[in-house]
């Protein structure tokens, strides 16, 4: 006799449908956490790659030193770039600043144009950079919890697969593999498949976190050198 002749054909699909209420009740949790995860994976490297794109087609521009109006202009269409959004909320706190010195409504683009200080406008970039980074990271903590705990729950599963296995050797008084068989390859699946909703979890979101450690590197270094723009540019002497 063979393991195929156990009320099961050793298909993957027949031995999960041949797995007990808690063993099915495993996998579907396990699954769920596979499913969410991977949906996040594929939209965080969508947010991501825009991101990448954006701010590099921002850099080509902001990198001419030109008219800051006319970089403002085509920084409002980067909606996913976090160092244009730095810009723009800096520009419009610099207009701002410029105005309330200069009543008669010049431009700060004018060397007649002073500004007091530079603490709103480095606390409102501070401000945007924190916003952007927890856009950045969002959904990022699902991807850690799978990654640390669908080993755990496939473990819980090969436990009471295994506990069913010595449940059936118990009750038939026989240790024959007919009865073993469907508790251990119940066990088996769940061990299976918790890892294989952890692992690329775990994978992704180590890449994705490495990805917005240098996203945050980019705002901080773009912050401080708008920041000396201003100073050297709109600052009293």
């Amino acid at each position: 006799m063979s393991i195929f002749d156990y009320g099961f054909k050793g298909s993957i699909y027949e031995m999960i449908a041949h797995a007990g209420p808690v063993g099915k009740a495993v996998l579907l949790i396990l699954m769920l956490f596979s499913i969410i995860s991977w949906a996040i994976i594929i939209k965080k490297f969508k947010i991501l790659r825009q991101a990448r794109r954006e701010t590099e087609k921002f850099y080509e521009i902001y990198s001419k030193k030109g008219n800051l109006a006319n970089i403002y202009a085509v920084g409002k269409n980067l909606k996913n770039s976090p160092v244009a959004k730095l810009f723009i909320a800096g520009y419009n706190e610099l207009v701002t600043s410029a105005k309330a010195s200069a009543p008669d409504g010049q431009s700060p683009e004018g060397k007649k144009v002073v500004i007091e200080s530079l603490d709103r406008i480095n606390r409102m970039l501070s401000q945007i950079t924190l916003q952007e980074i927890t856009r950045l990271e969002k959904s990022l903590t699902f991807l850690a919890t799978t990654g640390s705990t669908t080993p755990f729950i496939g473990l819980f599963g090969t436990v009471w697969g295994v506990m069913t296995a010595f449940q059936g050797i118990g009750a038939k008084g026989s240790a024959s593999i007919s009865v073993v068989a469907p508790g251990i390859s119940e066990a088996l699946i769940a061990t299976a498949a918790g890892l294989a909703a952890a692992v690329p979890a775990v994978i992704f979101y180590n890449h994705f976190v490495n990805r917005v450690r240098v996203a945050t590197n980019e705002m901080d270094n773009f912050t401080l050198d708008f920041l000396l723009l201003i100073e050297k540019n709109f600052m009293k002497k």
